[in-house]
């Protein structure tokens, strides 16, 4: 399966981000997160990820004569390679898109329907803002951003901490060859 139709079936992409912040969690565990998709339907999922190597299994133990897995995700493999990205038609950019939009906006209305969502306090919210930047100035400022980010991303879980998903999209303001003038 290639990694585009495994990671963005919505299910799996909410499976996937589950796992985000190097966690272990069982399938119960994480059906308690996903309390909206069916038992099934997850079970399968979880197997299609596990088989994929995008989950794998970090601990076992009998529980009343089964046994329970716990898992965690190989971030490496939860991604989709500069390859791969560069070798997808528009069509299969615009539905991985459209794939990611749709799951942020899934997220975000179970979080305003949680009967918590406090956006102030929690810190979420949604900006767009237009940087004038050569491709120079690009690669620096996103260089920049991951040196910020990437320390973050080892943290684990703590008494004061709480899991946050930070999201990005970079976007051109015109495509090249629109015909829209750009300032010198």
């Amino acid at each position: 399966m290639a990694s585009a139709d495994l990671l963005l079936h919505p299910v799996r992409l909410r499976v996937v981000q589950a796992f985000l912040g190097e966690r272990a969690l069982t399938t119960g565990e994480l059906a308690e997160e996903l309390s909206d998709v069916p038992p099934g339907s997850l079970y399968r999922h979880v197997a299609v990820l596990t088989k994929a190597g995008v989950l794998h299994v970090v601990a076992e133990r009998r529980v009343r004569g089964a046994v329970e897995r716990s898992y965690m995700l190989r971030p490496a493999a939860a991604q989709m390679s500069p390859a791969e990205v560069a070798a997808m038609s528009v069509e299969q950019h615009r539905h991985a898109f459209m794939a990611f939009v749709a799951g942020l906006l899934a997220d975000f209305d179970r979080y305003l329907a949680s009967g918590r969502a406090d956006p102030a306090r929690d810190g979420a919210g949604y900006r767009l803002a237009a940087l004038w930047l050569s491709d120079e100035e690009l690669r620096e400022l996103l260089g920049e951003l991951a040196s910020v980010i990437q320390p973050r991303l080892a943290n684990t879980p703590g008494p004061k901490r709480r899991r946050r998903l930070l999201a990005s999209v970079l976007l051109p303001a015109d495509a090249p060859g629109t015909g829209r003038r750009r300032r010198a």
